[in-house]
């Protein structure tokens, strides 16, 4: 078999990725609105929990007098360029050292910040090669099966003997099911309560990571 993993919300807990960036933005205020770093946090925080991360730096900035197109590029940018604050569980590390390898990683989103990322959790010596999908463009972001098309050809192997393992229901499955290959749904997250359609839906269903290796055809 041939492991593949998605990144956010299957190998790690992406809030945490969500609260890093949030402590940047706010120490980057106090530098240069001389806002209150903890209360700039506590903030953002409870805007993200109320309304989520749409419109949050607007919002924020408003309350400020501050709501310009340049202070809120400013935000964005603090927050995705950051070096987060992350980690990834022992037991994960313990489960990708032991699974037979080669193993994979594909994972949609901004280049730079995924990049950050997988640094950020130390990972990347257990991938035989990383796909962030945006540097073959966007359109070949999950659902499309570029990347896996990719893996398949190097490995010369069928589909069917290629697993997914991701946690987004509404792309990450859908188009893998079409071609044979197993997929496993990580029941976490912000789309732990997602409903689709079954045939979008991964064929199997475990409540975290650790319980991969339950599977039978593991």
């Amino acid at each position: 078999m041939i492991y593949i993993f998605d990144l956010d919300d299957t190998l790690y807990d992406e809030r945490q990725f969500v609260e890093s960036g949030m402590h940047a933005v706010a120490k980057m205020a106090k530098s240069q609105w001389q806002l209150n770093a903890a209360e700039s946090y506590n903030t953002l925080i409870q805007l993200l929990d109320n309304q989520g991360r749409g419109r949050i730096f607007n919002d924020w900035l408003a309350q400020h007098r501050l709501a310009t197109q340049t202070n809120i590029k400013k935000c964005i940018s603090c927050y995705r360029l950051h070096k987060p604050n992350i980690s990834m569980p022992q037991e994960h590390h313990q489960l990708l050292q032991q699974l037979p390898k080669p193993l994979y990683l594909v994972t949609d989103g901004n280049k730079i910040v995924q990049q950050n990322k997988v640094e950020a959790l130390g990972i990347a010596h257990y991938f035989k090669r990383i796909f962030i999908t945006h540097r073959f463009g966007i359109k070949h972001a999950k659902p499309s099966t570029y990347c896996f098309e990719l893996i398949r050809k190097a490995e010369k192997c069928e589909w069917q003997d290629m697993v997914y393992v991701g946690d987004n229901p509404n792309k990450d499955f859908v188009n893998l099911n079409k071609l044979g290959m197993i997929t496993i749904r990580i029941m976490a997250g912000c789309h732990k309560d997602a409903k689709v359609p079954t045939s979008a839906d991964a064929k199997w269903r475990i409540l975290s990571l650790t319980n991969l290796a339950e599977l039978a055809f593991i």
